[in-house]
């Protein structure tokens, strides 16, 4: 298992060459490197993919390991969300080119959110697991009615407003790679420096503070990286549920429950993991487009209930 990164990386190397040629318009190995829709439509989009898996998987193994609960993730906690009814506000206050911009506003939304759930799940200095989950799920539908209630009011922007609650790379371009590759590089790095703090949170924040962690420090340093990481792929690709869940759990049944080797792999195994559903999700019906999020939540729904199943086993 500890030379299977190479493999994996490989796999998603092929994965992107076979999205790349998959597509309503067929084009030859020869003729796919020249195309236009090569070059503008399928290998920003494809790019796209991978960074935004990168950056959920990631998030996800993070979050489990700050709130101690292996059924947190971006999705369940409700900050994708929340980083959606930021960027709903932004396209009814048309604000896309402003200076804030999807990505601003998405990116304070989703620290509102996080705050929110952090000082309502906390009891004394305890994060308290089942009212931090709690929370997340009321916020996630108290959000939905917000941006439905959104849509409402300004039909005239529901079809891009839909296109942040459902999830879809359709609208990818050079641009949104360019604007979400550095804050992803950014985050990774970050969590990645912290992998073996988050091995001791896991112990308990009073265990870490022992062994010199600095545990209030290193929790928000990390909740701020992921927060920027989740808000800016929200903005470039809208709300894909449950990567954050899926492929920490299937890394860590590979490669054991060590963060240094937990989090690699994530990266790895994320971009696979929404491409994978990307790909399908725009050949399955062509010429038509499923919404990339209703795919990654028939896998990670089941795993959901099939944990929380299990934890509901172990009391």
């Amino acid at each position: 298992m500890k030379r299977l990164l190479p493999y994996l990386l490989l796999a998603l190397l092929l994965l992107m060459a076979a999205s790349a040629a998959m597509g309503a318009v067929r084009l030859s190995w020869d003729e796919l490197w020249r195309s236009p829709v090569f070059l503008n439509l399928r290998l920003p989009r494809i790019l796209l993919c991978v960074l935004a898996g990168a950056a959920l998987s990631v998030s996800g193994a993070s979050y489990q390991a700050i709130f101690r609960n292996s059924l947190t993730d971006p999705y369940v906690l409700g900050i994708s969300s929340g980083a959606s009814l930021g960027a709903a506000v932004a396209i009814v206050a048309g604000l896309q080119h402003s200076l804030l911009g999807i990505g601003g506003c998405a990116l304070v939304s989703a620290l509102l959110t996080i705050w929110l759930i952090y000082r309502i799940a906390t009891i004394g200095n305890r994060l308290h697991s089942t009212t931090l989950l709690l929370t997340g799920v009321c916020l996630t539908f108290l959000i939905a009615a917000l941006v439905s209630l959104l849509m409402v009011l300004h039909q005239d922007k529901m079809e891009s407003i839909i296109f942040w609650t459902m999830g879809s790379f359709s609208g990818a371009t050079w641009g949104a790679v360019l604007t979400l590759l550095p804050v992803v590089v950014l985050g990774v790095l970050v969590v990645l420096r912290h992998a073996r703090d988050l091995n001791l949170l896991l112990v308990g924040s009073e265990e870490a503070q022992s062994m010199g962690v600095e545990v209030e420090k290193v929790k928000k340093r990390l909740l701020l990286a992921t927060t920027l990481m989740i808000s800016f792929t929200v903005s470039c690709s809208g709300v894909i549920g449950f990567v954050g869940l899926v492929v920490p759990h299937c890394v860590r049944l590979l490669v054991g429950p060590d963060n240094r080797r937990v989090l690699p792999y994530s990266i790895v195994v994320g971009g696979i993991f929404v491409l994978l559903c990307d790909t399908l999700a725009r050949t399955v019906l062509q010429p038509g487009e499923l919404p990339v999020g209703s795919l990654t939540a028939l896998v990670g729904a089941p795993l959901f209930i099939y944990l929380l199943y299990r934890s509901k086993q172990a009391l």
